[in-house]
């Protein structure tokens, strides 16, 4: 039992039992499977380079040349004084066969070449016969693999040496010629399948990379946001501890609906906490200042100016304070918006626009054409990545592409709910009366407008220097 164990296990015995199941996955299993050859695609290096009339006909140019190979089989077969048609039709069908049943075709010009030497005159091997066999090995093994062939080439040879009684020398031209054929078939092959795996490799490398960005980009705006929420729950929490303080004896369930408030505030804050030690990198270093506003934008311009860009800045409608999430994500996008005029625009001049309207805020960043030497940059279209996300989170709209005069524009809408008002209660109706309105009153009327929209309200603009 061991003794047989060992044998059944042993190194050659697998390699032999290996040779045989690829045997049969090669040549013997589905013979007859169905495999059409597809045409040549229209986008290919050498097709999209021909006219537009000759693509239709040229993706089809594999299969002329491997019928007009069947057709110089056929040719070669009527040559012999005896049985001609047979002698030509035979060998060329299984060239014709190779465009749709491959290993049935292989196994179909052996059969043909033992009719050929039967019927004619010139051997086992005869000029049909010998054409028609090493075309179906080269086509079938450029349609398969490289171990197919390989046991093509095999079962010819022990064909050959087998109907020949054992003289390898009938059947040595024609091994040798499909050797060398199949030899070149086979570096073709591994070569394109290298070239066609490194493409697969790039782009599941590019998939990666964009959504390492992605992941890195949603990292940034979590931590931003986190100072943004803690401050809020912050108040809330101190707001709720001194709320009972100001009401002169109040009830129980009053001081504890506070005392509730207050605890789920502080758990909240936690938890943020929590989250921010999950979602903070190796060499994240605290802020040591508040997270900046619209109100900072300024600032951004004068250092944006020091460096060479030459940058203005345009304000429409009335300005008012936004909620701080949507403050925070317009000063980064015009951040990263000056920093690719920086980066892809040297020497050229940007110009950023905010314009306060009803449902939100509207921003525009547009940069001239590049006056410089532009040098490549390995982190191309992260910033973007990053713009949009921040977009994304607040339900805005983005679009950033070319202008029409070379340069880059970035628009971007932010939308921000109106607050409520109160519900005024219904007065009774007063006789019309001439309109009168005092100055505090049309003062009030005209602020009014000016909240409404940036067609009724004030226009800022701020000249490069950053003086309005």
């Amino acid at each position: 039992m061991t003794e047989t164990q060992t044998k059944t296990s042993s190194p050659e015995f697998r390699v032999a039992a290996g040779a045989m199941d690829g045997l049969r996955d090669d040549l013997l299993r589905n013979v007859f499977a169905y495999r059409p050859l597809p045409p040549l695609s229209p986008d290919g290096r050498l097709v999209r380079r021909l006219p537009e009339g000759l693509r239709k006909g040229v993706v089809w140019a594999r299969h002329a040349v491997v019928l007009f190979a069947g057709f110089l089989v056929m040719m070669a077969g009527f040559s012999d004084g005896e049985f001609r048609f047979l002698m030509g039709v035979l060998p060329a069908i299984p060239v014709a066969m190779t465009l749709v049943r491959p290993v049935a075709a292989f196994w179909a010009s052996l059969v043909a070449t033992v009719f050929c030497a039967v019927l004619g005159s010139q051997g086992l091997w005869g000029p049909s016969a010998f054409m028609a066999q090493v075309t179906v090995l080269v086509v079938v093994a450029a349609r398969t693999r490289p171990r197919t062939a390989a046991w093509m080439w095999l079962v010819t040879l022990l064909f050959g040496v087998l109907l020949e009684a054992g003289d390898p020398s009938i059947t040595a031209p024609l091994v040798t010629l499909s050797a060398f054929a199949l030899l070149v078939v086979a570096v073709v092959q591994i070569r394109r399948d290298a070239e066609r795996e490194v493409t697969v490799q790039r782009t599941v490398t590019a998939v990666e990379r964009d959504r390492r960005t992605l992941l890195e980009e949603r990292t940034t705006i979590a931590r931003e946001l986190h100072d943004v929420v803690a401050h809020h729950m912050s108040v809330v929490a101190i707001q709720a501890e001194a709320a009972p303080y100001r009401v002169e004896n109040p009830p129980p369930e009053l001081e504890q609906a506070f005392a509730t408030i207050r605890e789920n505030a502080v758990a909240a804050l936690t938890e943020l906490r929590r989250v921010l030690g999950v979602v903070r990198a190796e060499d994240y270093e605290a802020p040591d200042a508040p997270q900046p506003t619209l109100a900072a934008l300024d600032g951004l311009l004068d250092n944006v100016r020091e460096t060479g860009l030459e940058t203005e800045k345009v304000i429409t409608g009335a300005v008012r304070e936004l909620p701080q999430g949507v403050e925070l994500s317009a000063y980064r996008i015009v951040q990263e918006a000056l920093s690719n005029s920086l980066r892809h625009a040297p020497g050229a001049s940007a110009r950023v626009e905010l314009g306060y309207v009803l449902g939100g805020l509207g921003l525009r960043v547009v940069n001239g054409p590049a006056r410089g030497l532009v040098k490549p940059s390995p982190g191309a279209g992260h910033g973007i990545t990053g713009m949009r996300e921040r977009v994304a989170m607040l339900n805005g709209e983005m679009t950033a592409g070319p202008t029409a005069d070379g340069g880059y524009e970035v628009a971007v809408f932010l939308p921000v709910p109106l607050p409520e008002q109160p519900e005024q209660p219904e007065q009774p109706e007063q006789p019309e009366q001439p309109e009168r309105r005092g100055p505090r009153e049309a003062a009030a009327r005209t602020d009014g407008a000016g909240d409404g929209g940036g067609d009724a309200g004030t226009t800022v603009v701020i000249d490069r220097d950053g003086r309005a």
